[in-house]
C-alpha cells in the first residue's frame, strides 16, 4: 500500500523528507522534516531563482495537475511595469485509475504510456509564438519523470518544426519547475544540456508518498481533515 500525504493550499499534512543531494540552482539539500509547507510558499520561495536563473517569458503548464501552480506562480514572477507571463496548457496522461473499495477514493499507479489529452494548435500563432522564447514548463510532481520526458521532447520537435516554417534560427530555450520531486529511481529522462545548464528546479525533494493534492479532492473538508489529522506524523 503507497502511503498517502494530503497537501492543502496552505500546509502540507505531515513532514515532508528531503534527502541529501542537489537542488540544481547551487544549493545542498539536507535531510530536513517541517509539518508544514504551503504550496503557495514553494512557488514563492522558487520565482527568485526561476526569474534568475531561466528568465521565462512564456510558460506551459501541463494539466491538470500544473495548471494551480502555474497560476499562482505567475504572481509572483510578475515585475513591476512589466506584462503578466502569459500561459499556455497541454493535456498529458501517464496514470491510471484502478478498482478501489471505495469509490469515492479511486487508486492511480504510473502507467507506461503518456496520452495527449490537449496539445497546442500547430496551424494557429501558438507554435510560432514559442520560437525564440525562454519557456517554462509547470507540474505538480515529477514522479517516474516520463511525461516530462514526453511534454520536452515534442516540444522541442514542434517548435523546431515552426522555426523552420519562419526560417528563424533564434533559439527556444525549455526550463522545468515542479512543486514535488520523489527522490526515486526515474523511468524518464530530461536532455543532459538541461540538467547541465540547471534548468530543472523542484521546489522540494520528498520521498516516494503518494501526494494528493487540493485540487485533485471531491471533498474538499475530508480532504483538509485528512490533511490536518497527518499533522503530528
Amino acid at each position: 500500500m503507497v502511503e498517502k500525504v494530503y497537501v492543502t493550499y496552505n500546509e502540507v499534512g505531515h513532514p515532508m523528507r528531503a534527502h541529501e543531494g542537489s537542488n540544481l540552482l547551487g544549493r545542498s539539500l539536507h535531510a530536513f522534516e517541517t509539518q508544514g509547507e504551503q504550496v503557495h510558499k514553494l512557488c514563492q520561495a522558487s520565482a527568485g531563482r526561476i526569474l534568475d536563473g531561466f528568465k521565462p517569458n512564456l510558460m506551459i503548464a501541463i494539466g491538470g495537475g500544473g495548471y494551480v501552480p502555474a497560476r499562482i506562480l505567475r504572481s509572483f514572477l510578475k515585475r513591476p511595469s512589466s506584462p503578466n507571463i502569459p500561459i499556455q496548457a497541454i493535456g498529458l496522461s501517464l496514470y491510471e485509475q484502478l478498482p478501489s473499495s471505495k469509490p469515492t477514493d479511486p487508486v492511480e499507479t504510473p502507467g507506461t504510456k503518456v496520452t495527449r489529452t490537449q496539445w497546442l494548435d500547430l496551424s494557429s500563432l501558438e507554435m510560432t509564438n514559442l520560437v525564440g522564447k525562454n519557456i517554462l514548463i509547470v507540474d505538480e510532481v515529477d514522479d517516474t519523470r516520463t511525461t516530462l520526458e514526453y511534454a520536452v521532447r515534442e516540444l522541442q520537435k514542434d517548435v523546431e518544426t515552426a522555426a523552420q516554417k519562419l526560417g528563424s534560427s533564434e533559439k527556444t530555450q525549455f526550463s522545468i519547475f515542479v512543486l514535488h520531486n520523489k527522490d526515486k529511481a526515474k523511468k524518464g529522462h530530461l536532455p543532459q544540456d538541461m540538467m547541465d545548464e540547471e534548468r530543472y528546479l523542484a521546489a522540494r525533494t520528498v520521498s516516494d508518498v503518494w501526494i494528493c493534492y487540493p485540487w485533485e479532492a471531491t471533498d474538499i473538508e475530508e480532504h483538509d481533515k485528512l490533511a490536518a489529522s497527518q499533522a503530528g506524523y
